[in-house]
């Protein structure tokens, strides 16, 4: 009997602790589903120009700890406005909107900080000079040392939107004046993208995520190779709020405005922010494959078998390649390494000393002569 009740108090105990873990990944597992459906989960709003915004209404959702609005947008405005009537005529509205926006943009900055919210501000990156651009943002914003900063990079699109290699040199000089790293504003693909391709972005790939994706489920799109998670999430825009159904309303905002969720609460989110440093370098794979030899030599004793670090290419270069010349093609390597792999155990069988890692290390030739000794 009391062996029984033993068993039964070691079994309830594991069903404890199995409960434990199984809640605890389900909380993980959260930040990556609806999160926002989580109370103890801090909210972000961010802004442009554009979007009206009542303050006294938005200051009752406590759940709101953050606010970041638009910044810069490219390019700043020519210096002097030349040309034609129609290019003065244009300039001048160039420049009637950059002073109206920044002077939105810096009220906007003290109404949030007087109801102690987090401040932050983006550049919309676009094609162009990246060091004027970071220059232009800077001037811009001029962002304390407690605000976030962020580079957007609306899509890969280099056409459009900064390309990845001008935003590196942005977030390299906004480093170099500032003394800390912009947040990385970006949508699913191209995080995808940078994460897949991080020994040619490595800066890129190493800033802190700003997710943008309006599903509320990302566990099989969120590229966690690279990130283990976001800084912050935009699940909410004009893309997927509308009168009838909306992920979250914000008091004192319209449907078109963007809400972000933190993958923290809004103590951790406070004790985080502006998120100015990089994440973790991840290692990149790398994997031993023979160096291609003809198989005549191989054959012939000629050459001595020897190993490369290369790095794992990623299903797109492979397709890229080109084909494999057929003195040195695949089907080459292939055979020298069946042909090394019968003479090991050929040799194992005759020889008991051999074993594969001192096989594979000697000319191919004396390896030979070794297999026929043993026979003998």
């Amino acid at each position: 009997m009391s062996v029984s009740r033993v068993t039964i108090a070691t079994a309830c105990g594991g069903l404890a602790a199995l409960l434990g873990l199984v809640m605890a990944a389900t909380a993980f597992a959260s930040d990556f589903s609806a999160p926002w459906n989580r109370r103890d989960r801090a909210i972000v709003i961010d802004a442009y120009e554009n979007n009206p915004i009542d303050w006294t209404k938005l200051a009752t959702d406590k759940r709101i700890t953050g606010f970041i609005n638009k910044g810069s947008d490219g390019l700043p405005p020519p210096y002097r406005c030349e040309g034609n009537e129609t290019e003065q005529r244009l300039c001048k509205a160039l420049w009637l909107r950059y002073a109206v926006a920044k002077e939105l943009f810096h009220t906007r900055k003290a109404m949030a900080k007087s109801l102690g919210l987090e401040w932050g501000a983006y550049h919309l990156g676009r094609p162009g000079n990246p060091i004027d651009q970071a220059n232009h943002f800077i001037d811009f914003a001029q962002p304390g040392p407690d605000d976030l900063i962020a580079i957007d990079i609306e899509d890969n699109d280099p056409e459009k939107w900064i390309s990845l290699e001008d935003a590196e040199e942005f977030a390299r000089h906004i480093q170099r004046r500032l003394g800390r790293f912009p947040v990385l504003y970006t949508n699913g693909s191209t995080a995808q993208f940078i994460a897949d391709n991080r020994a040619k972005y490595p800066l890129l790939s190493r800033l802190p995520l700003w997710y943008a994706r309006y599903k509320p489920e990302i566990g099989l799109h969120f590229p966690k190779g690279n990130w283990d998670s976001y800084a912050l999430w935009q699940f909410s825009s004009k893309a997927n709020c509308d009168d009838r159904k909306c992920p979250y309303r914000v008091p004192g905002t319209q449907n078109d405005i963007d809400v972000n969720v933190a993958s923290m609460d809004a103590e951790s989110l406070r004790e985080a922010w502006p998120f100015g440093g990089l994440i973790e370098a991840r290692d990149l794979l790398v994997a031993s494959v023979p160096v291609p030899v003809r198989r005549e030599l191989g054959l012939a004793g000629e050459v001595t078998i020897t190993f490369a670090e290369v790095s794992n290419p990623d299903f797109g270069a492979l397709a890229a390649a080109p084909p494999w010349p057929h003195a040195t093609g695949l089907a080459e390597v292939l055979a020298v390494r069946r042909d090394i792999e019968l003479g090991y155990h050929s040799s194992r069988r005759g020889l008991a000393g051999l074993d594969k890692m001192t096989t594979g290390g000697i000319r191919l030739l004396d390896a030979g002569k070794a297999i026929r000794a043993g026979a003998r």
